[in-house]
């Protein structure tokens, strides 16, 4: 349900960090291990199937919206996920270029 505004002490600008500042550029990484990482939680953490969904509702929009600067390599068996990582030339100062 909608509260107002005023209702919050506290309100701050939504930003997300660019893919370079969140994943080494020598890995590759589950869509879990991504919506962890971006979380700034562990990405080897287990997590109950509610709070994994939470991260996967925001990890997916924002691989869409940086997918020029991420690669994907399939997945070793069909009933796991697939991988991905940053695309090569993509590092901590490339990335505000992309």
């Amino acid at each position: 349900m909608p509260r107002p505004k005023d209702d919050f002490d506290d309100l701050r600008p939504l930003e997300f960090r660019e893919p370079a500042e969140v994943l080494d550029a020598d890995e590759m990484y589950t869509i879990y291990e991504v919506g962890r990482l971006l979380q700034g939680v562990d990405s080897d953490t287990e997590l109950d199937v509610e709070t994994e969904n939470v991260l996967l509702d925001w990890a997916i929009p924002w691989m869409m919206g940086h997918s020029e600067q991420f690669v994907f390599a399939e997945p070793e068996r069909e009933s796991e996920p697939g991988y991905y990582g940053l695309a090569p030339g993509v590092g901590p100062a490339d990335s505000a270029e992309q």
